[in-house]
């Protein structure tokens, strides 16, 4: 069994050293190309701009960055989640966390008698998992904010909308006028309708980057609006108590759902907390589980049953609205 890991170690290593001297993808060389044609013999300012752009983004990078990208696997899909936490995190930052993780954990691991196998499984595990599970955490309470203020945004141009005032006069004024990630998006929306962006193409990929139904249900909305006309201010206002009404069903489900979710929380933490402290009355007692192959192997089954386990009581508690 310990030769069988070490070839999948070995596999993974080789796989990693061949996506890092694989070199540029062709769909990516000819995606950029097409896009170097369409600045040049399109328009001349919106080519400009975006040209500007990618100068500006590119001057960001570090070297360190392009090796990253060239290392990790769709490091596009990555990089969107880093930006939808709103902080200033390239992926650069990211990968060095995970690596002095890795390496940190494994050498902790082995300071303490550990085999170097499981140490380097363990320290794998922590160096992904943990940075994985931050930024997953970042990216829900920033939506979480977006969602419980985009209501009162949306009231806010419904109101410019009665007063006479354009659809993109009202983009502009719930920039400079809602605090946290929503004047932000907004300010962001307005800014790429100064250099030449259409609002649908501006308002289109905030929703792509945000992830989040609500935006999606606003650009829908205008979309519509704008091809059959009517009354844009009673469908936003409309669309907003939707907004709420919605808001309110998640938190009555929530708190439904919570002793639930206590009860999952405890059952799953339990054989570890069990674990740490025996460990840390008898470590004799359970030095074995750190050097027996058996023990090793019947623990690291014992955690993907548990891991299996904890996905079916988060499917069963979570609900989508």
């Amino acid at each position: 069994m310990l030769l069988y890991l070490i070839l999948i170690g070995g596999a993974g290593a080789l796989g990693l050293a061949f996506m890092a001297m694989r070199g540029p993808s062709a769909s990516k060389t000819m995606k950029r190309r097409v896009e170097l044609i369409r600045e040049r013999h399109g328009d001349v300012i919106t080519g400009n701009a975006q040209a500007q752009i990618r100068r500006l983004f590119a001057e960001r990078a570090t070297k360190f960055d392009g090796l990253a990208s060239s290392i990790i696997p769709k490091p596009a899909l990555l990089r969107k989640r880093l930006e939808m936490t709103g902080k200033a995190i390239s992926l650069g930052k990211y990968a060095m966390v995970c690596l002095g993780l890795l390496v940190l954990v494994t050498l902790g691991m082995k300071m303490r008698g550990a085999p170097f196998l499981l140490s380097f499984l363990l320290g794998i595990f922590v160096g992904v998992g943990i940075p994985h599970y931050v930024i997953g955490k970042m990216i829900n309470r920033r939506v979480a904010k977006f969602n419980s203020n985009f209501p009162d945004a949306i009231e806010l141009m419904v109101r410019g909308l009665r007063s006479g005032l354009p659809i993109t006069e009202t983009l502009g004024i719930v920039a400079g006028e809602i605090i946290g990630p929503v004047g932000v998006e907004f300010r962001m929306v307005a800014d790429k309708m100064k250099i030449g962006r259409t609002m649908e193409a501006a308002l289109q990929d905030t929703a792509d980057r945000l992830g989040t139904p609500e935006f999606q249900f606003f650009v829908i909305t205008l979309a519509i609006q704008r091809e059959t006309g009517g009354n844009l201010a009673e469908t936003l206002s409309n669309l907003s108590d939707v907004l709420r009404k919605r808001a309110q069903m998640k938190l009555k489900i929530r708190a439904m759902s919570s002793e639930s979710k206590a009860s999952a929380y405890i059952v799953g933490s339990l054989p570890f907390v069990v674990f740490g402290l025996v460990w840390m009355i008898n470590p004799h007692y359970m030095a074995p589980f750190f050097a027996d192959e058996r023990l090793m192997i019947a623990g690291i089954g014992g955690m993907v049953w548990m891991g299996i386990g904890g996905l079916i009581m988060a499917k069963m508690v979570n609900f989508e609205i």
